[in-house]
């Protein structure tokens, strides 16, 4: 049997202390295949996000398994989950997450200058034309719409070519038609690069596009539709 990309295995997760503690994750377990398009979809405060991030290792499980590419994220510590989140995955954000004072070449370039590539910026420059964003390569994000703000942020979870690609609600701060077209180059670049993609949203049409869709319900998967 193949090893899947990610895998997450009776995953809990509490948030908070005392009477304040919240269990957003209960048991989570779910397999991502490599290549594959999966969708994450429930109510707010089902647990879609921090099964994202969980996943990555932005937020440390209180139990279970997190395994990607047959690595156990569990044993590395905190400076080598942050190298090994570097090079295995792109995160894309709802709120875009680029820093303000840097241009958009700036931005996308940063990952893979932190990781000492030499042609950092001849590989932002490619990847933002990539994107359609050719000619906006000096602009700060303040100059940018919210739709070509998501297209830099698209360019720098990609540039660096990671395996696995998770996007957060990646459309829910666009209107109807940017979000459109922002959905369209995601999968588009997703299919181009090869990554895995694990995209949570509320938006049954974007998770209508995907291979397979979970559903969320206080922490736990509750269901599985094949799209």
């Amino acid at each position: 049997m193949t090893e899947p990309a990610l895998r997450l295995a009776d995953v809990h997760l509490r948030l908070g202390r005392g009477t304040a503690a919240v269990d957003v994750l209960r048991g989570l377990s779910l397999d991502v295949a490599r290549g594959e398009v999966l969708g994450i979809v429930g109510a707010s405060g089902s647990g879609k996000s921090t099964a994202l991030m969980v996943a990555t290792g932005l937020e440390r499980a209180d139990g279970g398994r997190i395994e990607v590419a047959g690595t156990d994220l569990s044993r590395l510590d905190g400076d080598a989950a942050a190298l090994f989140r570097g090079r295995t995955f792109g995160i894309v954000f709802q709120s875009f997450h680029l820093v303000s004072d840097m241009t958009a070449l700036e931005n996308v370039a940063t990952p893979l200058e932190l990781a000492g590539r030499r042609d950092a910026l001849v590989a932002a420059r490619a990847e933002l034309a990539a994107v359609g964003l050719a000619d906006r390569l000096d602009h700060y994000p303040a100059q940018l719409s919210g739709g070509e703000q998501q297209r830099v942020a698209i360019a720098r979870a990609l540039v660096h070519r990671p395996p696995i690609v998770v996007a957060d609600e990646p459309t829910g701060n666009l209107d109807e038609t940017t979000g459109a077209g922002v959905a369209d180059l995601l999968f588009a670049r997703i299919r181009e690069v090869g990554a895995t993609l694990v995209l949570v949203t509320h938006d049954p049409d974007l998770a209508g596009r995907c291979d397979r869709v979970v559903h969320m319900r206080a922490g736990r998967l509750v269901d599985e539709t094949a799209a």
